[in-house]
């Protein structure tokens, strides 16, 4: 592996890979000048954020050069001004936290387990489901009861 598919990996584990680099025509990066990298998203937000404030290039033209929209442009301005440079790395894909199985349905869970204790998470997840109409993975149950305070349950 060269030193670009590191670069290229390490971007894409940090969720910072420019997922359209093609799209970038600002002539910095059209240079070949190594350090411009159409690749990283966060250096290609932060040129174009600074194209516009320091250089005085219109939004419009900004956004453009480096493959954003202008709602794309304010979206990052506004982030830069709250939390600087660590704010345009893009957030983690995902949930940000357990959303199906809220507090209620967890002690209902733990209820049930507790009341017949050789229930799996198979079983508690099917509960889930019949009792709540909320649709979830075993696993889902055992990381929720194991958060709770126990060990997760065996699967069957």
């Amino acid at each position: 592996m060269d030193a670009a598919d590191d670069k290229r990996a390490s971007l894409r584990r940090g969720h910072a890979l420019n997922p359209r680099p093609e799209r970038v025509t600002d002539p910095a990066f059209r240079s070949g000048n190594p350090f411009f990298d159409g690749r990283d998203l966060v250096q290609v937000k932060y040129e174009m954020l600074r194209r516009a404030r320091e250089e005085g290039q219109p939004v419009s033209q900004a956004a453009q050069a480096f493959g954003f929209s202008r709602p794309a442009f304010y979206a990052a301005a506004a982030r830069f001004s709250e939390g600087g440079l660590p704010a345009l790395v893009p957030e983690r894909p995902g949930p940000r936290r357990a959303h199906k199985l809220s507090a209620p349905i967890v002690a209902a869970l733990e209820s049930s387990l507790a009341a017949e204790p050789s229930l799996t998470s198979a079983d508690l997840a099917r509960i889930a489901q019949e009792r709540f109409g909320v649709h979830v993975h075993r696993r889902s149950v055992e990381r929720a009861l194991a958060r709770g305070k126990g060990e997760p349950r065996p699967t069957r």
